[in-house]
């Protein structure tokens, strides 16, 4: 895999598409800086080498051109703030303003361009718009793990107009692939996947992935009550999907034929509403009362879970267990996160990935307690599906 750390970026001038996708509060002010810090080794080894750069990225998903909701304008201070030096920033990514601001940078030079996706012609991959923004710079760099998924204009397409020794990964999109392929390709036995979230019909291509790789799938979350509908367990008001029950039958006989261990919940914190006050009680999940619902796993399916993960020697999370950001209802996905850490201490590789288990792992304080925290929810989930990206694939045409 090539990486930056195969070439010396004296005198280049890198573009490079980052990820920099973050939250905003309503005074245009960064609440979550991970994305940000994540690309920092990548931008200072380029510095360090005596090249400048030219940063790509998006920001939300603005419908109709340019708005200032959506504008990289106010993140500008705070990429300064952890790369150690002043960030210009361009009003617009395809201007002959900004083809001058990126023709004008030195050694050490960082510019900013104008959110992507202020055109349509980024996700549409347009070959024009992709050919322009090339022009930035003569090295191509992407360290865009979270939309490298994505067929667009700068994660897909620009790479072909870069020769093959002027394209490489970033030390994020390096250190993404590398952490999958050891779980996916170079696993320890046994390898568990916890696998959460509200719905199975988002997860049906990762579980039946796994079952050619796991030893254990724990399944958690809301998904779980279509798997206990599909058992003729009770599950009162749960989530369920009704139009995927036949599948997730298919799902557990496919499992027994090919040996896998796919672990249901036995038992639930069940709720009379949807809320942190809620009346509750633990109940065996397939005897759900009539009118309430299940928002957590029970201490029965916590402790079960808890003994496969801590025997595991390698560890792939995606998705929570309940509805963890209600206190009443966060210790199955708490008591998860805790195991796995154990599991780390006792030398297995985990990787953590998807959205919602990141802020789980994040919540806890607990990011630096297992082997990988992935950056990119929806890329992860479709590189263990498919076996690589389009963002991948670029870089190694």
């Amino acid at each position: 895999m090539k990486t930056v750390d195969s070439i010396n970026f004296s005198g280049k001038r890198a573009v490079i598409r980052v990820d920099f996708n973050v939250p905003l509060n309503e005074k245009f002010e960064v609440t979550d800086a991970t994305r940000i810090r994540a690309a920092i080794p990548t931008l200072k080894k380029i510095l360090k080498d005596g090249g400048s750069i030219v940063l790509m990225s998006h920001l939300g998903r603005p419908k109709e051109g340019p708005n200032n909701k959506y504008s990289l304008k106010h993140i500008v201070s705070e990429v300064s703030k952890h790369l150690g030096v002043p960030v210009k920033f361009a009003e617009d990514c395809i201007s002959e303003t900004a083809f001058s601001q990126s023709a004008a940078l030195k050694a050490g030079d960082v510019l900013l361009l104008e959110n992507l996706r202020f055109y349509k012609e980024e996700e549409k991959g347009d070959e024009s718009f992709a050919e322009k923004l090339s022009k930035h710079g003569n090295v191509y760099v992407n360290d865009a793990f979270g939309t490298a998924h994505r067929s667009h204009a700068s994660t897909a397409v620009m790479a072909k107009h870069f020769k093959s020794d002027a394209k490489c990964f970033g030390f994020v999109m390096a250190n993404e692939v590398a952490s999958i392929d050891k779980v996916l390709n170079q696993s320890q036995k046994p390898f568990t996947a916890i696998i959460g979230g509200a719905k199975v019909s988002d997860k049906i291509l990762i579980i039946e992935q796994l079952m050619d790789k796991a030893d254990n799938i724990l399944i958690g979350g809301g998904m779980a009550f279509t798997f206990i509908k599909a058992l003729g367990g009770q599950i009162g008001k749960s989530l369920c999907e009704e139009d995927r029950l036949d599948i997730a039958k298919e799902l557990i006989s496919k499992a027994k034929v090919r040996g896998v261990n796919l672990c249901i919940p036995v038992d639930a914190i069940a709720a009379d509403q949807f809320s942190n006050e809620a009346s509750k009680k633990e109940v065996d999940i397939d005897k759900i009362p009539e009118g309430w619902m299940g928002l957590d796993i029970g201490s029965k399916s916590i402790q079960l879970f808890g003994d496969i993960i801590k025997r595991s020697k390698t560890i792939l999370w995606n998705g929570p267990m309940g509805v963890f950001e209600m206190s009443s209802f966060e210790n199955g996905t708490k008591a998860a996160a805790y195991d796995i850490v154990e599991a780390t201490k006792n030398g297995a590789f985990t990787l953590i990935g998807g959205g919602d288990s990141v802020a789980a792992i994040n919540k806890y304080n607990l990011s630096d307690k297992v082997s990988y925290v992935s950056t990119g929810g929806g890329a992860l989930l479709e590189y263990i599906e498919q076996g690589s990206l389009p963002g991948v694939r670029a870089i190694e045409a």
